[in-house]
């Protein structure tokens, strides 16, 4: 393993953790404080294409990492067990930010609206509650990745 390649993979893993737990725990939380719930939403909304863009970049490079280290390098099976997490990470980013993002992107305007229907305001919830639970996953899954890298990439 070069130096190049832990560097790379290490970074990957940093800003994508830190991304989340930025973002979840004082960006989003300060935007709802901040502004009345309609502003936020579209606050909110506006961040997101970045911030899943920069999952799928950080997912890309951590799979690969991951696969190149499980194949070439020593703690095979910590290496395996990185690459699950990577792959499982990834593919909840992408479903997130392709599947769930554009439907509740396009609900956004009508659950503000004050003749919201039932069936618009539940399916927001819904997309919501998916999106909250899959972010909840990929940073479980980035934190174990970090415990088993420190591991791992000892000197």
């Amino acid at each position: 393993m070069s130096t190049f390649s832990k560097w790379l993979y290490l970074i990957a893993l940093i800003v994508w953790v830190g991304e989340m737990v930025f973002f979840s725990f004082v960006v989003a939380p300060a935007i709802f404080r901040v502004f009345p719930p309609a502003d936020a939403g579209r606050a909110v909304g506006a961040i997101f294409p970045t911030y899943y863009g920069i999952g799928y970049a950080c997912g890309l490079i951590l799979c690969v990492g991951s696969v190149v280290f499980w194949r070439t390098g020593a703690g095979r099976g910590a290496w395996m067990v990185n690459t699950c997490l990577a792959a499982v990470m990834l593919a909840a980013t992408l479903y997130a930010g392709r599947i769930v993002l554009p439907r509740a992107t396009l609900l956004r305007p009508q659950v503000v609206e004050p003749e919201v229907t039932p069936a618009a305001r539940e399916e927001f919830q819904r997309l919501h509650r998916w999106a909250v639970n899959l972010n909840s996953l990929i940073l479980s899954c980035g934190l174990a990745m970090s415990l088993i890298t420190a591991a791992r990439l000892r000197p």
